[in-house]
């Protein structure tokens, strides 16, 4: 947002609602500078509504002020006779057209604090509400509420793939938590209601991208941890043809592997962080290759062991299982499929060579991308951007940042031979704004991951996954459809 739009977002929003306040308190026989002290204006509001006056300690306690503002705003306006669902919405909604617009309004008279048994008594017949109206509002306030706490709260998610498997299985519906890392405030606050990216049915984008706030975040309770189970926003639907803004962005479900600053690198299959090998999820499972003495495997086994043949005759499993596996008579040299160090994959390239091939107009210097040789097992090292931390922009290090730059950081980015410019400016250092993560999905050989796309900008996070508190099998006759063993486990 430019200066310009910033002031006139500032005279819209804010001052035009403080100056119809102004007026109204005028009106009720109150000095107008009561209505521009903030917190006090609510104060007054209380003794000209007939509220106790205690409701204004309620502005402190998150989400309760939320409601207790529209309460008490709904009040105020039935304090100056506007008692149709019409004129209260228009108050609410667009405070700044129409608090101008009575406060000048000769007709619009303070008619006593609307909570009092007098005024209710009196306006009686005025108050009374249709039973069409008592629904309109009960679904309204319905839809408010959860809202918010789909917001602020907590949020209802389901694993739709198998790439976190068999730590969360898809059917798994989690709850996840937006208190842990702070609620993320609205970044696109035009939307359809319950609709993240797409209306149902039509198919058309249920938001309005033509108002865009920035990124903020609400004090958590703790930071995103090596090992969490993060919900995030998908970073490349930024590009061609989706577009993205940041919150309308799909949801992903991953584990994160590096916090900012780390040194994260992938040495035949096991991470390491920091020169520390990390600890494997109880429920990571990875391809495994088998031969048998000729007598085939009983398809119960991989059943019992949950394996999975997403490529028969290749099976999924865990380290347990596979243990487990190994030790059939019939079963003989039993490996982890592994790609090999220093060979890349030409068919699945990974990040940055994976990226670029989604994002074209990743610059290259001299227009060459160099040979990382890097592949889904063997991978980096590569060093996690941290907010503050300053990197040389060199042929190595510029295709892995080049993205963080300019599409997460909102830089103009240009390369002219060896040399790389920066919003116009010839640069070969970048000091970053944000922290980044890297995630992964414990179906390490089923997940398109960090290893595919990069860094997840800490704008990106949408919350912690605590527990499931539903689980369906798909697949599974009718009366074992529901995983009765996952319900309501916490998630590790």
């Amino acid at each position: 947002m430019n200066i310009a739009g910033f002031f006139l977002f500032f005279i819209v929003l804010i001052i035009l609602p403080y100056i119809g306040l102004y007026k109204l308190f005028q009106k009720a026989g109150r000095p107008g500078w009561e209505a521009i002290i903030p917190i006090y204006n609510f104060y007054i509001t209380t003794k000209l509504s007939g509220r106790p006056a205690w409701w204004t300690i309620l502005l402190f306690v998150p989400l309760i002020n939320v409601f207790v503002c529209i309460g008490l705003t709904i009040d105020l306006l039935k304090s100056f006779g506007k008692f149709s669902l019409r004129e209260q919405a228009a108050g609410i909604l667009l405070p700044f057209i129409f608090l101008p617009k009575w406060g000048f309004d000769s007709t619009t008279k303070y008619v006593g604090p609307s909570a009092t048994p007098e005024f209710k008594e009196k306006h009686q017949k005025t108050l009374k509400k249709s039973t069409s109206r008592e629904w309109t509002e009960a679904i309204i306030f319905a839809v408010l509420a959860a809202t918010l706490i789909r917001t602020f709260f907590i949020e209802a998610y389901t694993i739709p793939t198998p790439s976190m498997e068999r730590s969360l299985l898809v059917g798994d519906f989690l709850f996840v938590s937006k208190l842990n890392y702070g609620p993320r405030t609205p970044m696109t606050p035009i939307a359809f209601p319950f609709a993240h990216h797409t209306m149902p049915v039509l198919g058309t984008k249920a938001y309005w991208d033509g108002w865009e706030l920035g990124y903020h975040r609400l004090p958590g309770f703790e930071e995103v941890k090596k090992g969490d189970v993060v919900v995030f926003n998908y970073p490349m639907d930024a590009d061609s043809p989706l577009y993205r803004p940041v919150d309308k962005q799909e949801n992903y479900i991953k584990r994160c592997q590096g916090t900012p600053g780390d040194t994260l690198s992938v040495v035949n299959a096991q991470v390491y962080v920091n020169g520390k090998a990390m600890p494997n999820p109880p429920g990571e499972q990875t391809e495994y290759t088998y031969k048998t003495n000729g007598t085939e495997v009983n398809p119960d086994v991989f059943d019992e062991l949950n394996i999975t043949l997403y490529s028969p005759p290749v099976p999924t499993m865990t380290a347990a299982s596979a243990k487990i596996f190994g030790g059939y008579s019939n079963v003989k040299d039993l490996k982890p499929i592994i790609a090999p160090r220093g060979e890349s994959d030409p068919l699945y390239p990974v990040f940055p060579r994976g990226a670029v091939a989604n994002y074209p107009a990743y610059a290259m210097l001299n227009g060459k991308l160099p040979q990382y040789k890097w592949n889904v097992d063997n991978f980096g090292p590569v060093i996690v951007p941290k907010k503050g931390w300053t990197v040389k922009l060199d042929s190595m290090t510029f295709p892995v940042y080049e993205r963080c730059i300019e599409v997460y950081e909102h830089n103009k980015v240009e390369v002219k031979g060896d040399d790389i410019f920066i919003n116009g400016q010839k640069t070969n250092s970048y000091t970053f704004k944000m922290d980044y993560y890297w995630m992964m999905g414990d179906n390490r050989h089923d997940s398109e991951d960090s290893r595919f796309w990069g860094f997840v900008p800490e704008d990106h996070i949408v919350g912690k996954a605590v527990f499931i508190w539903m689980s369906f099998d798909d697949n599974a006759s009718f009366l074992h459809k529901i995983r009765w063993s996952r319900l309501f486990n916490f998630i590790h």
